[in-house]
């Protein structure tokens, strides 16, 4: 019951701070759409057209054409008037329009009235990457709505990631895997009410059932510029290959390890005198930085689908 009271606090704080420096200042909002569509004439001019007519101001504008291909992507940012545009009818002109023009893709977002992302975190025994999203959560720096934390490592009550779920009202899911049970029918049931999922250093494969069952996209976190260094150990991997520049992968779970297409690269140079600590620690920093930076993008609706293994990120 603590649990609960702290995570319905800790969620009403963040839903009046987002309404006070909103609605209750300003009927102005910010929205973002994107686009996909068949390319042809007039796109832009028809999108252009339908955000001024309601009196909105356009921020900024991405369009992305592929030159082998009749495919057009756009990213638009602009800011409306509520009183004079209602969110629903905002919905309903952009499906006016991508029903237009056979759009494959016409998803607007307010972040200020529309809900947050939901998510739920997996986890193994590092901390690292958890820690970090954690944290950039508290500073309001990440926009989504923690559900659970799900991890196959037990973390003891004095740890400091379980004081800070406490605080917080987050549950905490240990779910010990053995060869051949990997508890991912009890994980589809917590992660049943979450947009999306992020490994953040899970070391469990996720089975082929798995992702079709939960059916929305996975974010995950990898050591290093992909395809290179798959599978386990990875730093250990990149160190005794001598290399010289290491770097951070965040990208789309599929089936195949380590292979769906990528949201975001880091990189970072290393020498001949970084030993295995001190390499390892640069590592763990791009992972970070990596992580959050894809789960930003994506909420901010920046990355499209492109191609089979590719991305669009805006």
């Amino acid at each position: 019951m603590v649990g609960a009271q702290a995570r319905a606090s800790s969620s009403l704080r963040r839903t009046l701070a987002r309404a006070f420096s909103s609605s209750s200042i300003s009927p102005f909002f910010h929205g973002i759409h994107v686009f996909q569509c068949p390319d042809s004439v007039g796109i832009v001019a028809r999108l252009s057209e339908c955000i001024a007519s309601r009196g909105g101001n356009i921020h900024c504008v991405d369009v992305f054409v592929p030159e082998d291909k009749q495919i057009f992507y756009s990213r638009s940012e602009f800011a409306f008037d509520s009183t004079r545009w209602p969110r629903d009818v905002l919905e309903s002109d952009f499906q006016k329009i991508g029903k237009h023009f056979n759009a494959e893709r016409s998803i607007v977002r307010v972040p200020d009235l529309d809900p947050r992302y939901k998510i739920a975190v997996l986890a193994s025994k590092q901390d690292h990457c958890l820690v970090d999203l954690l944290y950039r959560w508290q500073e309001g720096r990440l926009p989504v709505d923690i559900n659970c934390i799900i991890s196959n490592h037990p973390r003891t009550s004095n740890t400091h990631v379980i004081r800070f779920l406490e605080r917080h009202g987050i549950p905490y899911h240990y779910l010990p895997t053995a060869l051949g049970n990997k508890r991912e029918q009890e994980m589809l049931e917590l992660v049943e009410d979450t947009d999306f999922l992020v490994l953040a250093r899970y070391m469990q494969i996720l089975s082929g059932g798995f992702l079709q069952a939960y059916g929305k996209d996975i974010i995950n976190i990898h050591h290093g510029l992909l395809p290179s260094f798959k599978g386990g150990n990875p730093s250990r991997q990149a160190f005794e290959a001598g290399v010289k520049l290491i770097g951070a992968t965040s990208h789309f779970v599929t089936e195949e390890l380590d292979a769906g297409p990528i949201i975001e690269q880091m990189v970072e140079r290393v020498s001949h005198k970084d030993n295995l600590t001190s390499f390892v620690m640069k590592s763990e920093n791009l992972e970070k930085q990596c992580l959050s930076q894809a789960i930003k993008s994506y909420c901010e609706l920046r990355v499209l689908p492109y191609e089979n293994r590719k991305t669009v990120v805006f």
